[in-house]
């Protein structure tokens, strides 16, 4: 009896539940862009590929096949057998849709709703997808809420990310260069930061790159994104953030409207790492169907409520 269920439990049990892990997750290591949807992550993904290989198209050209099968003259193939023609021709199709995908290629996430594309060159691209919107007011996405580009990512542990940052947010604050800048936070599916343990980090580490960095909640120069799914902390740094409405897709194609928005006081932008936890907010606005778990917090006084993560 002992042995049936042994074998049973190995015919119908054992550790088929368990996913392999391989390239066509999210994993230390990655660039791209950073997609939330409103329940329709396969509508997302569609129209993702299709936006970013329009302008893609328009600020690189076209994609080119980077290994051109040579041309075959037609004695050597009268040369060559059925088989060896037949097997060469399948490894040029297999060449061909490999070159394809070169440019953008979509990954699991690993959190509901939110879709990842790997690829390189994020930040112009898609600096340049929100510029044109901007501009142009027109909507060329249903599904997509928000674009967010990747340019670095770490272990979404206190040690690894604190080692990355210090030297990937040389690029935007080492001195000389200098920059008002916010820090916008969000996790997902990840209990182990705390949202205020980070951004005073990481404004920590700001403050050192160079003194003259501030704080600034109104119209920041740069925003730094850290986004963290899971056991990956996704890291950039960006542009244009308040303008292109948390880059937000269908924030930014509306007509703006008349409204009355009074400056925050300009002490934000003199304050320090304890001060940018309790004022940083995060760019959770518009995510609410999501269905993710995702940290919120409401800033208060000298306190800031804990991030609650389901």
């Amino acid at each position: 009896m002992s042995e049936t269920r042994k074998r049973s439990r190995k015919r119908f049990g054992g550790h088929a539940h368990k996913k392999q892990r391989g390239s066509r997750e999210l994993e230390v290591g990655a660039q791209g862009v950073l997609i939330t949807c409103n329940m329709n992550a396969r509508k997302c993904t569609s129209e993702a590929y299709s936006l970013l290989n329009e302008y893609a198209d328009a600020l690189y050209g076209p994609e080119q096949p980077t290994d051109t099968p040579d041309s075959v003259s037609e004695d050597e193939e009268d040369d060559e057998d059925a088989e060896a023609a037949l097997k060469k021709e399948v490894s040029q199709i297999q060449s061909s849709m490999k070159t394809h995908q070169q440019r953008f290629s979509a990954v699991e996430s690993g959190a509901n709703n939110v879709v990842f594309i790997r690829t390189h060159g994020v930040e112009q691209l898609v600096h340049h997808i929100l510029s044109d919107l901007h501009q142009t007011k027109k909507r060329k996405s249903r599904v997509i809420l928000r674009m967010l580009p990747v340019s670095g990512t770490c272990k979404a542990f206190p040690e690894e990310m604190e080692k990355f940052l210090s030297v990937f947010l040389e690029r935007w604050f080492k001195e000389p260069l200098r920059a008002t800048y916010q820090i916008c936070f969000k996790a997902r599916n990840s209990s182990h930061n705390k949202r205020d343990d980070v951004i005073k980090a990481v404004a920590g580490l700001v403050g050192k790159l160079n003194p003259l960095n501030k704080v600034d909640l109104t119209n920041p120069e740069l925003t730094i994104i850290i986004e963290i799914i899971k056991t990956v902390c996704c890291v950039s740094v960006v542009k244009d953030y308040t303008l292109f409405r948390k880059y937000n897709l269908q924030e930014v194609a509306k007509e703006p409207t008349n409204q009355n928005t009074a400056p925050k006081e300009a002490a934000n932008q003199n304050v320090g790492p304890q001060e940018a936890a309790n004022q940083t907010q995060e760019h959770g606005d518009g995510e609410s169907a999501d269905g993710s778990a995702e940290s919120r917090d409401v800033a208060a006084g000298n306190g800031t409520k804990e991030a609650e993560l389901e």
